[in-house]
């Protein structure tokens, strides 16, 4: 079984779980076309040691980048800029280290404010 997203106008607007002969077969009039991801890859890297495939694990509402091949997130906040070989998006400010302490990015500011 693999997973595949179906990609409307550069758009996933449906991830399943299907077997390729299925994917082959199946016929479907709409618009759009189904691509393979792989649930195990994360920024350009195989979780478990494999081969990456199209840099990120497709969600709904992703986009498709045919030129990269690759799924790339929603864009979080007009000031995150694209990872180019991860596919995806970075602040402008880097978070601060784990310390047990939660954080929000504040766009206003530019800055990471620590939750209360």
């Amino acid at each position: 079984m693999g997973h595949f997203a179906k990609v409307v106008d550069g758009k996933v607007v449906k991830v399943i779980v299907a077997e390729q002969s299925f994917i082959d077969s199946f016929v479907d009039d709409s618009p759009g076309q189904w691509i393979q991801t792989s649930y195990n890859t994360r920024e350009g890297i195989h979780t478990g040691g494999g081969t990456p495939l199209r840099k990120n694990f497709a969600g709904i509402g992703f986009s498709y980048d045919a030129d990269r091949d690759a799924f790339i997130p929603i864009k979080p906040y007009p000031s995150w800029t694209l990872n180019e070989a991860s596919c995806v998006w970075e602040p402008p400010v880097a978070h601060p280290a784990d310390d047990g302490t939660e954080y929000t990015w504040n766009e206003e500011t530019q800055t990471w404010d620590a939750e209360e």
